[in-house]
């Protein structure tokens, strides 16, 4: 059943718990997340990047992900991620999109406040719910790339007057993950991430969490992370699997023997990461 953001990770933030938020860009990777979805009995946010609907056109996104979610026994969400253009968020909230990120880090905090409670308001008319971002993370994905020079941590004062002026439902914040692949462990902030879920009182959520270590994911989760999102950990799960099939028979061409054994990988890696995120079992 398709359901919006808020009414997933309100629960999740009133019963200390993480909703995983997988990013799909194709048939295989959404049907890996149902899939694994209804294994664990889990709630689940479907999230989608400008880049994923460039290349796989929003028509087609918001008829694959919303038909898919009418067919699954547990909630979904489709979410918008790092909508950073008017555009593509109109576009979205106007086609079936049930939760929207309005992403405006790189701007001033005064900017930032006024770009996120604009679309909060053109949303939550619509019974769409928002998230934004203050802070920035380093790293790349899709359009979103910034140097680890200009990564800035969420300060938790201006976290309070960010939510207070702008009513979304949820905040991202910067506490030390970034976007892509890790070269080392990350150090997670986690006494600015307490600091902050005490203040502001809302779901919190943590961008890059791809290649965090399990006992760091799980301290995140006690402290008050909601909504925990994953990308880089799908794709190199289904090229490896891609890669797989053809070291085993270089000859394959049939399609559905290549993207089928990619499609299992992901939703096994889905799977371990919603036992971990703590939302398995919580569908009902």
């Amino acid at each position: 059943m398709l359901v919006t953001g808020k009414k997933i990770l309100d629960h999740a933030h009133e019963n200390n718990y993480a909703v995983g938020a997988f990013n799909v860009n194709n048939m295989e990777a959404l049907q890996a997340v149902i899939l694994a979805a209804e294994k664990e009995s889990s709630p689940v946010i479907i999230q989608t990047s400008e880049g994923a609907i460039k290349y796989a056109g929003l028509d087609y996104l918001s008829t694959m992900i919303r038909f898919a979610a009418q067919k699954a026994s547990v909630p979904v969400a489709l979410h918008l991620d790092h909508g950073t253009t008017y555009e593509t968020i109109i576009k979205c909230i106007s086609n079936g999109w049930s939760s929207i990120m309005v992403d405006g880090s790189h701007y001033d905090l005064a900017k930032n406040i006024e770009v996120t409670k604009n679309i909060v308001d053109i949303a939550h008319a619509a019974g769409i719910s928002v998230e934004a971002e203050l802070g920035r993370l380093s790293g790349v994905e899709d359009q979103i790339s910034v140097d680890e020079k200009d990564a800035i941590y969420t300060n938790p004062k201006e976290a309070i007057q960010f939510v207070k002026e702008t009513n979304l439902d949820y905040l991202a914040i910067a506490i030390g993950t970034a976007h892509g692949k890790y070269i080392g462990n990350p150090e997670l902030d986690f006494d600015r991430l307490e600091e902050i879920k005490k203040l502001i009182k809302i779901p919190v959520v943590l961008h890059g969490a791809s290649g965090i270590p399990e006992d760091s994911i799980k301290r995140a989760v006690s402290l008050g992370v909601n909504k925990i999102n994953i990308d880089t950990d799908l794709r190199q799960g289904f090229t490896d699997a891609i890669k797989d099939v053809f070291e085993k028979n270089p000859k394959e061409f049939d399609p559905r023997k290549i993207c089928g054994p990619a499609r299992e990988a992901m939703a096994e890696i889905i799977s371990i990461k919603m036992k971990m995120f703590g939302c398995a079992g919580k569908a009902k």
